[in-house]
């Protein structure tokens, strides 16, 4: 009997070993500058494949489709495939407009933004530029479950909402700067009340929201950055930073 329970307890140890997710990150990088300059270096998920499938899986579409310049489909389009359609489409803006000097660029920077037992945030930020007064610059945060590859969306990670927002705007006008002292929220909002963003990651420092040009304001007010300490918040997240 003592050799059964043994033998059984072995048997759990090693499917407990085999199911164990190691995840580490390496840098990718692809670079271009023959027609288009182009720049991307982004955080690729190493290890367990069907977690890694998952999260190289995400962050690539995020890459890709930040470059779409044709109607592909957004689910169907790599980075690879994205990188020689952008610079296909500005082979043809030049020999459609031979005597302009304009070269257009991508710049993707990616970094693990975050980790944790519970959650990975990775930081995608873009430059676009093809032509017109600025470039595009634009930040994504993914945010992911270490042990599946999942992709956390809001409701993953905030529990109730209405009161999570209710926070989320008193930290918003403390730490954002009016243009004077008669702005308001909705000024922010284009006449609309307090919207969390788009964008939500996790830093050492607490719950990072992030307002990307023209989400809220003006192009000119810039990336707006708020951040919510964990110990004020903490009974609303879902998951433990």
């Amino acid at each position: 009997m003592k050799k059964i329970s043994s033998f059984l307890m072995m048997a759990l140890l090693i499917v407990s070993c085999n199911e164990d997710v190691k995840l580490t990150f390496e840098t990718q990088h692809i670079e271009k500058s023959s027609d288009a300059f182009i720049a991307i270096n982004y955080p690729k998920a190493m290890g367990t494949k069907a977690v890694t499938e998952k999260i190289n899986q995400q962050i690539e579409h995020v890459i890709a489709n930040e470059m779409n310049m044709a109607d592909t489909p957004e689910n169907d389009i790599s980075i690879s495939q994205a990188v020689s359609q952008f610079d296909n489409e500005y082979k043809t803006f030049k020999q459609d407009f031979q005597d302009t000097n304009q070269q257009w660029e991508v710049d993707v920077e990616g970094k693990v933004l975050y980790e944790s037992p519970e959650v990975i945030s990775i930081s995608l930020q873009s430059y676009i530029d093809t032509g017109g007064a600025h470039g595009n610059t634009r930040i994504t945060y993914l945010n992911f479950n270490p042990e599946t590859g999942a992709l956390l969306e809001q409701n993953d990670i905030i529990s109730n909402l209405t009161e999570f927002k209710k926070i989320a705007q008193k930290a918003f006008k403390e730490q954002t700067k009016p243009k004077d002292n008669d702005e308001t929220i909705e000024d922010f909002f284009f006449g609309e009340e307090f919207q969390l963003p788009e964008n939500i990651g996790f830093t050492k420092d607490g719950l990072l929201l992030l307002y990307n040009n023209y989400e809220i304001a003006s192009y000119a007010q810039g990336v707006t950055k708020v951040v919510m300490a964990y110990d004020d918040i903490r009974g609303f997240l879902k998951v433990n930073p």
